[in-house]
């Protein structure tokens, strides 16, 4: 039996591996934490094999003035629950961190766990940060086990994946460009986040979905499972490859950004 809280309560994630467990009760316990508030300080963690902190702040537009919201609950929060965790004996802490640590330069040059940390953003920056404070709490009693997940994805998923579903349904036109994506769809991460506890792993792992994503495959997928009808055109294709690298929101809907497989 593992005992299992989860540390940031209503989150997407959370809330679908909260979901997953509770179909094995044989196996799991599993609570979450409201970690909005300074409550949870008080709250008894020694009870816990297994600290899943979910909580953070992401797909909020970043600019000067909640720089520092950024770094308080992406990283220093992920701190404190952690040096609460361990103080309070419990084994394993799986932080929830992301590809943005290796910055946002799309490229088909795949990713590699080797390849150097450079994020660019509020966002990759906090949770770099995070994971280099959580690393130096890890000994013989204390696994910290940190994950980089690519973009997820799901039904209802706050991501930008649903923002651009959205876009497209009003718009009804959609380029026909090729690129490849690294993405992981809700539950095949709840499959692996289970895995990582049943094993008691540390280190720092890259799930993701078998094969890569392609913006226009999967939107095409989407709206033809909605039976809504969309024009696909290879018109704007050379203007938006022109724009690739340049323009933010064009580079994150038809850039490369891979794992190796």
């Amino acid at each position: 039996m593992k005992r299992v809280l989860i540390t940031g309560k209503g989150s997407y994630i959370g809330t679908h591996f909260r979901d997953e467990l509770l179909k094995y009760p044989e196996k799991y316990e599993v609570e979450e934490l409201e970690m909005r508030n300074d409550e949870w300080r008080n709250h008894d963690f020694s009870s816990y094999d297994v600290v899943y902190h979910v909580a953070g702040i992401a797909h909020i537009k970043e600019v000067k003035e909640n720089e520092q919201l950024y770094y308080h609950v992406n990283r220093d929060l992920a701190y404190e629950t952690a040096k609460k965790a361990k103080e309070s004996g419990v084994s394993q802490f799986i932080f929830m961190s992301s590809m943005s640590v290796y910055g946002l330069n799309y490229s088909d040059t795949p990713i590699l766990l080797s390849t150097a940390c450079n994020p660019n953003t509020y966002y990759g920056i906090s949770k770099y940060e995070a994971e280099k404070l959580l690393i130096g709490l890890e000994d013989d009693s204390f696994k910290v086990c940190i994950v980089r997940p690519p973009m997820v994805y799901g039904d209802h998923s706050p991501g930008n994946l649903t923002k651009l579903f959205k876009a497209v349904r009003k718009v009804h036109i959609f380029p026909t460009i090729k690129n490849q994506r690294s993405s992981i769809t809700v539950e095949k991460l709840i499959e692996y986040i289970k895995k990582y506890i049943d094993e008691e792993v540390d280190g720092i792992h890259l799930p993701q979905n078998d094969e890569y994503m392609c913006t226009y495959e999967i939107v095409k997928q989407k709206m033809e499972k909605e039976g809504i009808y969309v024009f696909y055109t290879s018109l704007f294709n050379p203007i938006i490859k022109l724009m690739i690298g340049k323009v933010g929101l064009v580079t994150k809907c038809f850039g490369d950004l891979i794992y190796e497989k």
